[in-house]
């Protein structure tokens, strides 16, 4: 028996920064000047992905809370580098317009776009990961997402660090020859080794290599922490002070990094459409924003499906 296509979930804005800052404004323009390159490379990304990964079902995730109170709470340093000075998150101005944008395009095509209050695209996708049916793929460039990989279920991460031409499917093993950890050990790893592009400082002098190394050898962060409490665990003395000195920090940092697989959702249309929803609405959209070419790219790739 055939297996069912993927549902694709994807990180919305994961994909429209990567399309933004990879277009130069000076070639996606509306005819009054306004920029449009994150929409159309949106757009193209939605396309190809659609061709090469066939799908039957899509939902794109969105940031309704970039920067949730819960998780600050925990950690007061998470994001506080993008903070704006007069509040909310750092975003080029060119950008912030273009989003609209996008969900105007997916709604006229009839491709669902969701988030939640209180929570980051990555917690709708890590709660769609594990309540859609498999297999599951989720889009993003974001490398906490690596924790969603479940080869039980058939949920895998397109990672696209390296751009939609260049993804790459990985399941658990493709993690553990990444990382050297497995996906559902990545949260503990990653509140190990810190990641400054979320403000996570990590443990002083603890790197990947010896994050890894302490997981695959106690088997958690749970089992680091008693570990340390045992005088024959096997700490070098240094690490043992440096694990110790940052009790507290890893008190809270794996509740930070851990994707939310709870998030309180409506029922959702997930069927890509086989023509668009509003035809004569997505036709003045990308005639208004110069997006005809992109537009039809994404049309023609949903259509031409089995």
């Amino acid at each position: 028996m055939a297996q069912r296509p993927p549902i694709l979930l994807i990180d919305a804005p994961s994909l429209y920064f990567r399309a933004y800052f990879g277009i130069p404004e000076s070639v996606a323009k509306t005819e009054d000047g306004q920029p449009v390159n994150a929409v159309r490379g949106f757009l193209d990304m939605l396309a190809q992905l659609v061709r090469t990964r066939r799908p039957d079902r899509m939902v794109c995730a969105l940031d309704h809370d970039w920067r949730p109170a819960w998780r600050v709470e925990l950690l007061p340093s998470y994001k506080a580098h993008r903070v704006a000075p007069q509040g909310g998150e750092v975003v080029p101005d060119t950008l912030s317009p273009q989003v609209p944008m996008i969900l105007d395009v997916l709604e006229a095509i009839g491709i669902t776009a969701v988030g939640a209050t209180g929570y980051e695209a990555d917690d709708v996708l890590g709660t769609l990961s594990v309540t859609q049916d498999a297999p599951v793929e989720v889009v993003s460039g974001d490398r906490d997402l690596f924790q969603l990989v479940d080869d039980g279920r058939g949920v895998r991460l397109l990672y696209i660090g390296r751009g939609v031409a260049k993804l790459e499917d990985c399941d658990d093993a493709a993690v553990r020859g990444r990382y050297g950890v497995p996906a559902d050990r990545y949260a503990d790893f990653a509140a190990l080794r810190g990641d400054p592009s979320d403000g996570l400082p990590g443990v002083p002098g603890v790197g990947e290599k010896t994050a890894a190394r302490l997981i695959d050898r106690y088997g958690s962060l749970a089992g680091i922490l008693a570990a340390l409490d045992e005088p024959g665990s096997g700490f070098a003395p240094g690490l043992r002070t440096k694990l110790d000195a940052a009790r507290g920090y890893l008190a809270v940092a794996p509740k930070v990094v851990e994707v939310a697989r709870d998030v309180p959702l409506p029922a959702l249309p997930t069927a890509l459409p086989t023509a668009p929803a509003q035809p004569e609405r997505l036709l003045e959209l990308a005639q208004r924003w110069n997006l005809a070419g992109s537009c039809r790219r994404l049309v023609d790739a949903v259509a031409d499906r089995p």
